[in-house]
């Protein structure tokens, strides 16, 4: 491959996800794999996230014997994400396809020595749809000590919890600790996490969870097996040679520097959410400052794959994550959540009318999108969460763990608003006093008669997950009733943009017509999702980049990159 400063057989744009499963794949024929990540840490949106993959019938759940199968599966993708004609991101084939490597992924990289499990009980999003698992398809790495990676150790993107003497624990026990108060068990776990951080002291170990922990894993792994990863190296442009992506150009100690790639380029470069402008022309409503991703997670990737022709697709999709910017979040790498917590019993969320308009559990991007649906008829953004004295006793300030005290600082400053009555409530968030009056009034009487009539919250395993497994009679409901009450504003923000451009069945980019573009290859939300416009479970974006990034490298082995008739399944 002449006129480029080095070749190797596969390159890689981005350290999310799937780059260093696929970098793990070509490895093991003895591939040559570059890495190019653009800032300066390694790992993505994926270390910074929750770090959990959705992944049915995979090994821990056999391990467990929990009752999982591709057809149960299936039926599941096929009730909640559907056939819809506006998400050429999602097919029956791609669907079919990532039901069966997924789990062939998970066994890829448990033999390449990645430490991963399942999470005891996370129930899917609409887990009372046909072939729904209450028990969780969710897959997690185990805690992993980030000083294994030595020098490198600097280099990967922090995530939650990512300090040295931060608690040692998984997401799933982190999630249990708001009911710390009232919870015999979140009290057992706090006291688990506690021995086990300090231990991790004593021992010298500086444990990482959830993403970091994934991606502390993968990284260690890529290294062993001579995955080259450059920080600090943005690509600009794909370089096509004779109808095909050959190569990237990029930089290397800060000058220009081309790369080739004999056998393909996958980009695994991230959405969109940072870049306010691709918001605006995408999806107006939103803001970047709300996101929860890297500063490094732009679009341009996405842009230049489409000067190529590619198709894109879900573009105004994104994973939200309902948030609350307070005082001092602003520039948090993660914002303030109240998924949880809008979820218990003892509130709800209300529009700038003070009407409750949807089902305070459930999927956080379906959460999201009903927030700005709501806002095109009825102004809904920020909305508020109206919630009483009960749920302050019990759980805290939304958005804060159990004892800290910024939530009572929020309250302090007025950004929760405070007031002994309704109508004083109403008045602070500029909300006719009758219609808040008239709107908790018919919600406490759900909760009297034991079912959410208006949005059947509670109904799904899921809601009650979210909500508190001790209040009685309903983990999710409870009367709002004892003063002082409180509203505190509640903005759709996101953990990633869920559009991009368009995959086939191979992962390879696609252009309008369904025509490959030969050489190139994506995956993670740099594609528009195989879930389509829906969140299936936790891990639905993490899960398909892996597998994708996966599938990529299996494909360009076969040496199959060249143009082909293909259309896009």
């Amino acid at each position: 491959m002449a006129g480029f400063d080095e070749v190797f057989d596969f390159v890689v744009v981005g350290s999310g996800g799937g780059s260093m499963c696929s970098g793990l794949v070509m490895r093991q024929h003895d591939k040559s794999v570059l890495i190019l990540e653009k800032t300066e840490f390694v790992g993505g949106t994926t270390a910074r996230s929750g770090g959990v993959m959705w992944i049915p019938n995979n090994r821990f759940m056999k391990r467990d014997g929990v009752e999982d199968s591709f057809e149960k599966a299936e039926s599941y993708l096929d009730s909640v994400v559907g056939d819809p004609n506006d998400a050429p991101g999602t097919s029956r084939e791609r669907r079919r396809r990532y039901l069966n490597e997924a789990p062939q992924m998970v066994d890829f990289l448990v033999d390449q020595g990645i430490k991963l499990t399942r999470a005891s009980y996370w129930p899917d999003y609409y887990d009372d749809r046909p072939g729904g698992s209450e028990a969780g398809r969710t897959v997690v790495a185990e805690l992993f000590d980030v000083n294994e990676l030595g020098a490198w150790m600097k280099k990967l993107r922090p995530g939650m919890m990512a300090s040295a003497g931060d608690p040692a624990a998984y997401v799933e026990e982190g999630m249990k600790l708001r009911n710390l108060k009232v919870s015999s068990a979140a009290k057992a776990t706090m006291l688990k996490i506690g021995l086990r951080t300090l231990r991790a002291k004593l021992t010298g170990k500086h444990y990482v969870t959830a993403g970091a922990a994934l991606q502390g894993r993968m990284l260690q792994a890529a290294l062993k097996a001579g995955v080259e990863i450059r920080t600090d190296s943005p690509v600009g442009e794909l370089i096509v040679e004779d109808g095909a992506v050959k190569g990237v150009r990029t930089v290397k100690d800060g000058q220009p520097w081309q790369v080739g790639a004999r056998l393909g380029v996958l980009v695994n470069a991230g959405g969109f959410a940072r870049n306010q402008q691709m918001r605006d022309q995408y999806q107006p409503g939103t803001q970047a400052a709300w996101s929860n991703v890297p500063e490094g997670d732009t679009g341009e990737m996405i842009r230049e794959m489409m000067r190529l022709g590619a198709g894109v697709g879900q573009m105004e999709e994104m994973v939200g994550y309902q948030s609350s910017i307070a005082p001092g979040t602003e520039n948090d790498p993660v914002k303030p959540g109240v998924q949880s917590a809008l979820a218990s019993p003892h509130a709800i969320l209300v529009d700038q009318t003070g009407v409750r308009y949807q089902n305070e559990g459930g999927s956080y991007m379906a959460f999201c999108r009903g927030m700005l649906e709501r806002n095109k008829t009825v102004p809904a953004v920020p909305s508020w969460g109206v919630f009483d004295s009960q749920y302050l006793l019990r759980y805290g300030v939304p958005g804060t763990m159990v004892g800290n005290r910024a939530g009572r600082r929020w309250i302090e400053q007025g950004f929760i608003r405070k007031a002994d009555g309704l109508e004083a409530l109403a008045k602070l968030i500029e909300v006719e006093p009758a219609m808040l009056k008239a709107t908790i009034e018919r919600f406490n009487g759900f909760v009297a008669k034991g079912r959410d009539e208006d949005f059947q919250r509670g109904d799904r395993a899921y809601d009650r997950w979210l909500g508190d497994p001790v209040h009685r009679p309903s983990p999710t409901l409870g009367a709002i009733a004892e003063g002082p009450f409180y509203a505190m504003p509640v903005v759709p923000g996101d953990v990633s943009t869920y559009g991009g451009v368009v995959t086939d069945v191979n992962a390879r980019v696609v252009r309008e017509d369904g025509s490959v573009i030969p050489g190139l290859y994506a995956t993670g939300v740099s594609t528009a999702s195989v879930m389509g416009r829906a969140y299936p479970g936790a891990g639905a974006s993490v899960g398909p980049s892996f597998t994708w990034g996966f599938i990529a490298a299996k494909h360009a082995l076969q040496g199959e990159a060249a143009a082909e008739p293909s259309r896009a399944a």
